[in-house]
């Protein structure tokens, strides 16, 4: 389990493609270097399509590269902005502007910041505006600021895409950093993940746009939060014997408990010594009902539903489209997602290898492996999510 009270850097980003791109001209890139200091870098790069996608990707990889092989950020810097070249046609623009956050392991951090919107800070979900130093290298200014993270704070990088928004559509000017910040403040939920927050903050910039954004949008949100495990039961242990021991270490380790799958079930209430309280109502046509345990905190059908949440893990890590439907849906894999995606940092998977004779029907085309198969595919989504994952098998 994770310690009672520790806590981590969380980071989530979305972006969307200026309207007829098939390449985004914004890059992100995050290294978490060997002394454990982690080190983000949003790039935008000048116009949009191929180009653009090029340029912010160099750049991004680039100053990621230098501090990885231990250049000050100072130093990297000023070593990228030295080279970096400007559009002379179109009034010395750079090539790529970027924002810089270096986080070390006691949560103080570094910012730079080269022509993207300022960054801004939230602090208990409302803005503490950071204290930026201009500084001059070979002619480009630079905005750097020094902060310290506290539990829940937040730090959101735009790229330009986010203050013009809307321009020439739903509004005259665009969309203000004022008004971004006191958006996000009005969105302000412990609970909400850094990529959620994106994903919202991104969907209304599309809005804004009508649906044809008319620039590369992208967010970052770079949050810490405190770390929490999440425990989760899949199928009896092969020799039945071992039932018991497994359900044993599964309560014993501290936090949510979740069951997936109707044999489970069965064996955790026969340990428990409780009830399996069943429910025929279908939140989801598609999606199996859950049922109720006494002492479980959620308790949905297996197979099924792991596959379905293996589709939604892999949408939340592209788009993450289907947020805005699993965030208040209460079926099986809705409430999955948020125990999994949203809420937990650790998840501990107990999994039993047993074959279920209910599966053996030819007509069902369901195995061992396939369940095996789900779950080292969820394993690894949450793994890309940033999770820490543990898997033992029974």
């Amino acid at each position: 389990m994770a310690d009672a009270g520790s806590s981590e850097i969380e980071i989530g980003s979305l972006s969307i493609n200026h309207f007829g791109e098939e390449l985004c001209g914004d890059h992100i890139k995050e290294i978490k270097k060997s002394d454990g200091e982690v080190v983000f870098v949003l790039a935008d790069g000048l116009g949009s399509g191929v180009q653009a996608s090029i340029l912010s990707t160099l750049t991004s990889t680039l100053l990621c590269k230098m501090m990885e092989g231990g250049l000050p950020i100072d130093d990297a810097v000023r070593s990228l902005v030295k080279t970096l070249p400007v559009a002379k046609n179109r009034g010395n623009v750079a090539y790529s502007t970027f924002s810089i956050v270096m986080v070390k392991p006691d949560f103080s951090a570094k910012i730079y910041n080269y022509d993207n919107p300022l960054p801004i800070r939230l602090v208990n979900g409302k803005e503490r505006p950071l204290h930026f130093n201009l500084l001059e290298i070979e002619g480009k200014k630079i905005y750097a600021a020094k902060t310290y993270l506290s539990l829940n704070d937040e730090i959101v990088l735009l790229s330009d895409g986010t203050v013009y928004a809307g321009v020439g559509a739903s509004l005259n000017f665009g969309w203000t950093r004022e008004e971004i910040v006191k958006y996000l403040e009005g969105l302000y939920d412990p609970s909400l993940s850094s990529k959620n927050l994106a994903t919202i903050l991104v969907g209304h910039c599309n809005d804004l746009y009508e649906g044809k954004p008319g620039d590369d949008t992208t967010v970052s949100v770079i949050r810490r939060r405190n770390r929490c495990n999440c425990n989760l039961l899949v199928g009896p242990a092969t020799n039945p014997d071992d039932d018991s021991k497994m359900m044993g270490l599964f309560f014993g380790k501290g936090g949510k408990h979740i069951v997936c799958g109707g044999t489970s079930a069965t064996v955790e209430a026969r340990f428990l010594k409780e009830k399996i309280e069943t429910s025929l109502d279908y939140e989801d046509k598609d999606i199996p009902p859950i049922s109720h345990i006494n002492g479980v905190d959620l308790v949905t059908e297996g197979i099924v539903t792991l596959n379905k949440l293996v589709e939604t893990a892999k949408d939340y890590l592209g788009q993450n489209k289907k947020y805005f439907d699993w965030s208040y849906k209460q079926d099986g894999v809705s409430l999955l997602a948020k125990a999994l995606f949203e809420e937990a940092s650790d998840i501990s998977f107990f999994v039993g290898c047993a074959v279920n004779p209910a599966h053996q029907d030819p007509h069902y085309n369901i195995g061992i492996s396939t369940k095996m198969g789900l779950v080292e595919e969820l394993t690894k989504c949450l793994q890309e999510m940033g999770k820490h994952v543990k898997v033992a098998y029974f």
